[in-house]
């Protein structure tokens, strides 16, 4: 692989640098304290083709390549994790699904609205209260058939974008009998009759990005809203978490970048016994590390979306790249409150949001240790 950018991806990035810069940044701060969701700038996303990073053209998406994706969910990291996270999920979770497996009426109906910036987002919902990162064997929301009709019944919770989504895609059982055909994805638009999107939840960080627990009390929706083959729903969840992860650790890093450059700032213009702190070793050699753990995740990021692009596997690489570019985020946001000192612990600089944000990074996607559990069970087979 040829790790230099095409000329195409180096204007991408500055554009999506500028747009953010310009649109999201600014904002970053008020979203995380009054828990808003910035509908203003997510509305002119859709005209830059930041709402359908992997929609083809023909239903309104930019179908931008892997690495190009990955540089706008980095970029929206670097402004703003609220509003990074929503339109990762909205892209990697909420659209991508119908793409690969929706039908041809599917994606002209539900794809258009939802790239343009004028209609809500979309959101995909698989935990449970009792199932955590047990996909298979730990999910109870059910459909069965009743008619012409899928009826849904079952809770859910943690679903990003939940309150701000023109329909969730709900990974349900359709074989009580359980075993790795008995899941399915079905397509719930939110305004159905019996789907109730709970109040979003009071987060530690991420607060504009909104998550919500979400019921269904006999929820219908027509047989041809199954998404996909039925009975694959597994396989079909976790392919699209191999890329959600790409997207994942592509917002680690876009909050790494933000903190270091925030610590750069700080240390450069901090007087301590005379001189800036900038000239002490201790704090250059937190932020040579910092720069040196950023270029290496940014890298695995690209890799990880260079093979997805060239259709070669990339399950393990993915893993990979999640793993590492999300703790080392964590890694950098500390050093950078460390560089501020007290002044960092304070919501007077954007370091203490940025922490907060990075914290999710290790959870959401499947957490750090599932990560390794993945990679560790393709190394055990040879792949």
């Amino acid at each position: 692989m040829n790790f230099e950018l095409t000329q195409e991806q180096r204007m991408w990035r500055e554009v999506v640098h500028d747009f953010v810069e310009r649109e999201v940044k600014p904002k970053a701060q008020e979203v995380d304290e009054e828990a808003s969701f910035n509908w203003p700038a997510v509305r002119k996303m859709g005209p830059l083709g930041l709402l359908g990073l992997g929609v083809p053209e023909q239903y309104g998406g930019s179908n931008v390549d892997s690495i190009s994706a990955a540089i706008a969910i980095e970029e929206l990291g670097w402004g703003c994790g609220s509003t990074a996270l929503s339109i990762s999920a909205h892209n990697g979770l909420g659209t991508m699904p119908l793409v690969l497996y929706g039908t041809e009426a599917q994606k002209r109906r539900f794809l258009p609205p939802l790239v343009t910036g004028k209609g809500k987002l979309a959101a995909l919902v698989m935990t449970e209260p009792g199932a955590g990162s047990d996909i298979q064997g730990g999910i109870t929301t059910h459909a069965e058939r009743q008619g012409d009709d899928w009826v849904i019944n079952g809770a859910k919770m943690w679903c990003t974008n939940g309150s701000v989504a023109d329909y969730i895609i709900i990974v349900v059982r359709t074989d009580p009998r359980g075993g790795s055909r008995s899941l399915s994805m079905i397509i719930v638009p939110t305004d159905t009759p019996g789907l109730h999107v709970a109040p979003t939840e009071k987060k530690m960080g991420l607060k504009g990005s909104p998550t919500n627990a979400v019921t269904c009390d006999n929820v219908r929706v027509p047989q041809d809203f199954l998404l996909g083959v039925e009975g694959r729903g597994l396989h079909q969840t976790l392919a699209t978490l191999d890329g959600g992860r790409i997207s994942i650790g592509a917002l680690a890093v876009g909050l790494a970048q933000a903190a270091m450059e925030e610590a750069v700032r700080y240390a450069n213009g901090r007087q301590a016994f005379g001189r800036p702190i900038a000239e002490f070793q201790a704090i250059q050699w937190m932020l040579a590390d910092a720069a040196t753990e950023i270029h290496a995740a940014r890298l695995s990021i690209y890799y990880a979306a260079w093979l997805r692009d060239q259709a070669k596997p990339y399950t393990k690489e993915a893993a990979m790249a999640k793993l590492f570019a999300t703790e080392m985020a964590e890694r950098v946001c500390r050093n950078a409150i460390q560089i501020h000192g007290g002044y960092g612990y304070s919501r007077e600089y954007p370091v203490e949001r940025i922490y907060r944000d990075a914290r999710l990074m290790t959870i959401g996607e499947g957490t750090s240790e599932v990560q390794r559990l993945v990679i560790s069970r393709l190394l055990l087979q040879g792949m």
